[in-house]
């Protein structure tokens, strides 16, 4: 599983993600005439189209996004239906990934399992952001008392661990007898949220104090611009890059996750298919089916390598120290 953390050393080089943007090469459409000077963003779409494992990164999750959100093209088998006479077969022709212990179709529930677990890495990832972005925009622009105590805060979430964390948030959910697929899916979304907003927190806070020295910021403060017209108009999309490297990343984990989560007990559960479900459903069977296990963590595995490798591709694009 990645560790969510990782992306802190992966995006700390937020400061010069913001500083780039003033020493972009200016391009010329035609020799000794001079162009548009290149952006930050138009140079690292330059470099990404010659990445062969950002081609495949992309190729796999745009795949995947189509399967969640038309399953119905991929398969016409009811996820849910059970036949306990063919209870742990083996993949046939009329099962390819062949049956669970309810006599479910496993390749009908891999293909709408895609659904829920996107949309937990997903949701959980912008509410992160959200979340953690705000903050950090705040502590760096206004810096002092303010700064001093959201960052304490920060560190207080950050000093929970992660699966105890998890585990004492859902079961306090579960405790109120949410029972619906998407009650489900906002309990673990809101649960992962809440313990790792500090790490996007820090990576933006360390680009908004970059971002805050800048000339153009100083004109506009110096022009009478209100204090959140010049977060939210001026630092925040100068901001944005090295978040986004952390929140690709961060997709990846988040649907590794929630895997673990379900694993224990305390992640989605029926109506909600997930991989993680399928997965948790397994364990007591893999000697004796080992299909149960391998088809779901196969194409879990390989969705968290593409978000991984997208992540890393554009975080490597995005950061001039790497040109």
């Amino acid at each position: 599983m990645t560790d969510p953390t990782i992306a802190t050393q992966q995006a700390d080089a937020g400061g010069a993600y913001v500083t780039a943007l003033e020493h972009a090469e200016p391009t010329t459409g035609q020799p000794g005439r001079p162009g548009k000077p290149r952006s930050l963003w138009s140079d690292a779409w330059r470099d990404l189209r010659r990445r062969p494992l950002f081609i495949i990164a992309v190729v796999v999750i745009l795949f995947l996004t189509v399967v969640a959100l038309f399953p119905q093209w991929f398969t016409s088998v009811d996820p849910n239906h059970r036949d306990l006479t063919r209870s742990r077969q083996p993949p046939s022709g009329d099962a390819w990934f062949g049956y669970d212990v309810q006599g479910q179709d496993i390749y009908a529930r891999v293909v709408y399992g895609t659904r829920w677990s996107l949309l937990v890495g997903v949701a959980g990832s912008l509410l992160t952001v959200l979340i953690g972005g705000t903050i950090g925009l705040l502590a760096g622009y206004f810096g002092g008392w303010l700064d001093g105590l959201l960052s304490r805060v920060g560190e207080v979430f950050s000093g929970l661990p992660f699966v105890l964390g998890g585990i004492v948030i859902l079961n306090a959910f579960r405790s109120t007898g949410v029972d619906s697929a998407l009650a489900l899916v906002g309990m673990v979304v809101l649960a992962l949220a809440l313990l790792t907003w500090p790490i996007s927190m820090r990576i933006i806070r360390s680009a908004a104090i970059s971002a805050k020295q800048q000339d153009y910021v100083k004109a506009a403060r110096a022009l009478g611009a209100s204090p959140w017209r010049i977060i939210f108009r001026h630092m925040l999309p100068n901001c944005l890059a090295p978040v986004l490297v952390y929140a690709t990343i961060l997709l990846g984990s988040f649907i590794a996750i929630e895997a673990t989560l379900s694993f224990l007990g305390i992640g989605l559960r029926d109506p909600a298919v997930s991989w993680g479900v399928m997965i948790s459903d397994s364990r007591n069977y893999i000697r004796v089916a080992p299909h149960l296990l391998l088809f779901p963590a196969g194409i879990l595995t390989l969705t968290v390598l593409a978000f991984v490798m997208l992540g890393d591709a554009v975080r490597d694009a995005l950061d001039p120290k790497l040109r």
